[in-house]
Formats: structure tokens, C-alpha cells, sequence
């Protein structure tokens, strides 16, 4: 390009005579002018000769040198105002999910024994209400147990994301009970999807190792737990191998055969469940070296571990 007041190459006619520029304007003003105009019309150009290459590509001989496109990313999507995720997303499946734990007893049924001793419907035969369960042999109680063990794991749980009821905590709202019935009642009403309830055994000093404790095929009464049978199966598998890998204890050497599995047509709290629901009989307080552990709050902590894997496990977490 040559400025328009650079003289013009020889033998090339005359140009036109130029219009005097206005008095006090000087000639680089009508350059400025013009450079304006070119700048704004050269992004169009470029534009349009960069479309002109992306339809047409370069062919096989073009010693231009390669293009580069760069891809313009689509916004993302906005999330969901209800469960704050990006249509799309994969589903959280601990998402909504309920869970009931079940403390074995109450620290107040010793004081409440007329209370407990009432008999109960269910549905294969009747029961009492509650009992007091077993303790070690210096007094340290089951029922503390299972609401410690019960606590430790709600905690975990619910930093899992899973909404956790318990179905008591004992003291002044909760002095004995709940009786059997109520107790399978609270998972059944909570529509949850899985229920545990913690416990420790009582048996003679040399049993050692915990069980779980699972449905039988019941049909009685009220009574019927053909729905549950398999999926409860699931749930204490998966605590069974989770419980034993964590706290390093092996299933019961009493009972189970060696698979920490047993399965029971005479719990109230299993017969009248409709929820998938086990028991985890978590070691023998009438046995020293198991009441070492279930005394120890590391190993409770490393027991409520165990059972909250589990579950998680169980529920596809």
C-alpha cells in the first residue's frame, strides 16, 4: 500500500489532483481517517476469508502452514435448583437413601422389668416386650454398648449422606424399651432401606467372634417376610465381611459354621420387618478376650466402621 501523497511510480498517469485539505488540517489527519475506515472493514475481510478456508479446506500441495481451530466449549448446563446436580449427572445412589439403627435394649430396663416382661405378638408366637441383655462380667452393660456402637455409626453414616434414624437413645425420653414390635415398626413407618440393630452376645467364656443375625422364611400372623429374606441376606453379607475385615475379629467359632451368618424365625424384630433388616451380634461379653474389645473404644469405633461399610456397600455407595 502507498500513501496517497507519495509520488507516483514513473510512467503511470497522473493522479487526480487531490482536494486542498481544509486550512489548519494537516495531511496526516486524512490518513488517520482513512486508516480508521481500513481497520474497521479488515476484521470482515479476515473473517471471510477464514470461512472461505474452512469450507474449501487446503489441498494435499498447500504450503501454507496448517491451521489451527479452536473448539468454542458449550456453557454448562445450569444445575438443578431441586437436588443441585447438572441434568446429566450421575446420581449420588446414598442419595435420599433412609437407614434405622436399632440399640439393642436400654440402660433403664433393668429398672423397668414389669415393663418388659409383657407379652407381644409376633406373629409366629408371642414374646416379652424387651429384655435387659447381658453384660461382662465387671458390669459394663450391652445396652451401653449397642447405643455406643449405634451413636459411632449414625455419625458415619450420615457424613455419608444417608439420612439415619435411631429407634431410641435411651435417658429421660426413652426410660425402657421400645418393645420388639415397636422397634420393627419405627424401620417399616421410616421406609428404610436397610435396618441394623446392634448387639453383643452372652454366652459361656471360649465362644468368641461375632454373628449376624438374619430373617427366616416367615409367613404368620402378622408376620411375613418372603420380601425381605433375600435383600436382608445382601446386607448381612456385606457387614459380615466388612465388620471382620475392619476390626480384625473372626466369625463366631458357636455357631454359623464359620460364616458369621445365622438365621432365626424367633426375633420380633425381624419377623415383623418389612424393610431389609439384620442384627450384628458384635463379639461375646462373657468371654475376657471379647469383653477386652467390646470394652475398648477404639475397637467400638472400628466396629460402627465395619457395619457403616457395610450398609454403604449394601446400598451400592
Amino acid at each position: 500500500m502507498r500513501y496517497e501523497d507519495s509520488p507516483p511510480p514513473s510512467g503511470s498517469a497522473p493522479a487526480p489532483e487531490a482536494a486542498p485539505a481544509a486550512p489548519g488540517r494537516p495531511w496526516y489527519a486524512r490518513r488517520s481517517t482513512l486508516a480508521v475506515a481500513a481497520a474497521a472493514v479488515a476484521p470482515t475481510c479476515l473473517a471471510g476469508w477464514v470461512l472461505t478456508q474452512v469450507m474449501a479446506g487446503a489441498g494435499p500441495d498447500d504450503s501454507r502452514p496448517p491451521r489451527v481451530v479452536m473448539p468454542v466449549a458449550a456453557p454448562s448446563p445450569a444445575p438443578s435448583p431441586r437436588t443441585g446436580a447438572a441434568p446429566g449427572a450421575a446420581a449420588d445412589p446414598l442419595a435420599g437413601r433412609t437407614v434405622v439403627i436399632d440399640p439393642g435394649h436400654n440402660t433403664g430396663n433393668f429398672q423397668h422389668t414389669d415393663e418388659i416382661d409383657r407379652q407381644v405378638d409376633i406373629g409366629t408366637n408371642r414374646k416379652e416386650c424387651d429384655t435387659t441383655g447381658t453384660t461382662t462380667n465387671s458390669g459394663y452393660m450391652e445396652a451401653e454398648f449397642s447405643l455406643d456402637v449405634s451413636r459411632r455409626l449414625r455419625t458415619i453414616l450420615e457424613g455419608r449422606g444417608l439420612k439415619v434414624l435411631l429407634t431410641h437413645e435411651a435417658g429421660a425420653a426413652r426410660p425402657w424399651g421400645p418393645c420388639i414390635d415397636e422397634r420393627a415398626r419405627i424401620g417399616n413407618e421410616a421406609r428404610a432401606d436397610a435396618v441394623v440393630s446392634v448387639h453383643a452376645d452372652g454366652v459361656s467364656a471360649g465362644n468368641r467372634g461375632f454373628h449376624v443375625i438374619l430373617p427366616a422364611q416367615v409367613k404368620a400372623g402378622g408376620a411375613d417376610t418372603a420380601p425381605i429374606v433375600g435383600p436382608s441376606r445382601q446386607l448381612g453379607e456385606r457387614i459380615a465381611g466388612n465388620f471382620a475385615r475392619t476390626t480384625g475379629s473372626s466369625p463366631a467359632n458357636y455357631l454359623g459354621s464359620g460364616t458369621g451368618l445365622v438365621v432365626r424365625d424367633d426375633l420380633g424384630g425381624l419377623n415383623l420387618s418389612t424393610r431389609p433388616k439384620v442384627f450384628v451380634e458384635c463379639g461375646n461379653m462373657r468371654d475376657a478376650k471379647d469383653a477386652a474389645l467390646l470394652t475398648s473404644p477404639e475397637w467400638r469405633q472400628k466396629a460402627a466402621q465395619g457395619i457403616a461399610d457395610g450398609i454403604v456397600g449394601f446400598l451400592g455407595g
